[in-house]
């Protein structure tokens, strides 16, 4: 047979019937490794693979477990809690069946997933000053985890990566976002903070989340649903296509045995559902690979490509946020925090609301999910380009949340000012807001910018606004009964208004026009 031939068929038996080598050595999967951070104060999931019915000792020190390998080889442990030290004891974690793992170099602290789209993918190369930030990242308590970027059909066991202790050689690449985050909650907090970082420009949200998320949210299990169709309909595809290559393998050997030209293989399926596009796709390529390894949160920079989604937005973050939650099932820290970064201003060049519109669906996750965040990006974006330079404030809003809401800072403001209610005085919307932190203030000295205001004609007019003690007090000249306001309601604005702590106004709108 042409080798040529004899190849193709060989490998297409072989990604049709799958592949179980004898395991023989015990085997771990890449998120747990030399150099890793564990989390601190909850059971620590240590899993992986072996023979059948084999014997299998993890020891962290005195905390230990033994467990024997099911009959597919599976095999998991749950090591006792474990309390942090500041990074000042690195241990080892060893795992013993017919071989022995010797892992080293590990700390007990928190551990962050970073995901999302491009600006979560942002290198800290591509960020302000940095030829400096690189010099100047020497942070052994830090550590970093890069996912590869890889979509697939069905939940993934494993993926090919390393934690690797941050430094000027390493963190070069890294995502700028999480590296920020966890650099200012390390500094904060004196903990070691592992970020593993888990992204993909371009990708929507749907990717990231799993069919678990989408059949919490009624309205979305239609995405499950196709996902579980799709991989059905491969499976019988994959069976017809092997078919088709029986009936032309003969054709082939004639071929080849006549010294005419070989005829083309059939072509082979694609499963839509292995693609960074589809749902549940990224989540089963490159989030499901991590799980049930404990950790603290999460951190997600995403939705310029949901842009035009409007308020759908939050029941796709219900999804994805409800679905992480649940393949996690942390025994503490079932809801673990959520935090968000706003997307910053930026002029897309058609629908100057469509932005807005996504901007209103994140600021309401804060109500709708518990446990969520919000980092405000008004002031730090760039409407000339959609990848802000200034990822250090993001990260340290970030941080902020997670300082004031999961580590206990209750002294700490950490969210500028969101809209709370509205009523009118005659001429005058008055506008109160929480999060005020010791005052309202104007970022720049100059009048306040980007208020609008409507009466029961529905259209809206720039309005002359003003800080009155805790309170704006919006009005127009031409709207004698105030009916509604909107702040920064333009994918292009950038609104002056603070809190004396710097950090920026939400925008938001008092209708539903």
């Amino acid at each position: 047979m042409n080798r040529i031939v004899q190849y193709c068929v060989i490998s297409i038996v072989f990604l049709f019937h799958g592949h179980h080598a004898a395991l023989a050595d015990v085997t771990l999967p890449a998120v747990i490794n030399h150099n890793m951070v564990l989390q601190r104060d909850q059971a620590l999931p240590i899993w992986g693979w072996a023979d059948a019915d084999e014997a299998v000792n993890v020891a962290l020190g005195d905390n230990s477990a033994t467990t024997k390998a099911d009959a597919q080889g599976n095999w998991s442990v749950k090591l006792k809690p474990m309390q942090a030290d500041g990074g000042k004891t690195a241990h080892t974690l060893i795992i013993k069946g017919k071989n022995e793992i010797k892992l080293q170099n590990i700390l007990i602290g928190e551990v962050w997933v970073c995901s999302g789209q491009s600006n979560m993918e942002w290198s800290v190369s591509g960020t302000l000053n940095a030829q400096k930030e690189i010099e100047d990242a020497n942070h052994p308590a830090i550590r970093l985890f890069q996912v590869p970027k890889r979509p697939a059909s069905q939940p993934e066991k494993d993926v090919r990566a390393n934690w690797v202790v941050c430094s000027p050689q390493t963190v070069g690449g890294f995502s700028a976002v999480a590296y920020f985050f966890a650099r200012h909650l390390q500094k904060e907090t004196g903990l070691p903070i592992g970020v593993i970082n888990t992204s993909w420009g371009g990708t929507r949200i749907e990717p990231w989340t799993p069919a678990q998320g989408f059949r919490l949210v009624p309205e979305l299990a239609k995405h499950a649903d196709w996902a579980d169709q799709s991989n059905k309909n491969y499976a019988k595809a994959q069976l017809d296509a092997l078919a088709d290559y029986r009936k032309w393998l003969p054709l082939a050997n004639d071929a080849e045995r006549e010294g005419k030209p070989i005829p083309a293989p059939p072509q082979w399926p694609i499963n839509p559902v292995a693609s960074h596009n589809s749902s549940t796709g990224l989540y089963n390529g490159m989030v499901a690979p991590l799980v049930p390894y404990a950790i603290a949160g999460a951190i997600w920079y995403q939705g310029e490509s949901n842009r035009g989604n409007g308020m759908h937005y939050l029941e796709l973050s219900k999804a994805l946020i409800g679905g992480w939650r649940e393949v996690w099932k942390q025994e503490t820290n079932k809801d673990f925090p959520f935090l968000i970064v706003q997307l910053a201003p930026y002029n897309y060049g058609n629908n100057p609301t469509a932005l807005p519109e996504i901007w209103e669906a994140q600021t309401a996750c804060l109500i709708a999910i518990p446990n969520t965040g919000l980092a405000v990006t008004t002031d730090i974006g760039d409407v000339k380009d959609i990848h802000p330079r200034n990822k250090q404030e993001v990260g340290r809003r970030l941080a902020l949340w997670a300082l004031a809401k999961t580590y206990g800072k209750t002294d700490l403001v950490y969210s500028g000012p969101l809209f709370k209610s509205l009523t009118v005085d005659g001429k005058k919307a008055i506008i109160t807001f929480d999060h005020i932190g010791s005052g309202l203030a104007v970022r720049d000295k100059k009048p306040l910018t980007h208020f609008q205001i409507a009466g029961e004609d529905k259209v809206f007019v720039p309005a002359k606004a003003e800080i009155v003690g805790d309170t704006i007090e919006v009005e127009a000249t031409t709207v004698t009964k105030p009916v509604a306001v909107r702040f920064g309601w333009d994918h292009m604005a950038e609104p002056n208004l603070i809190n004396k702590e710097g950090l920026p106004a939400g925008p938001f709108r008092t209708d539903k026009w």
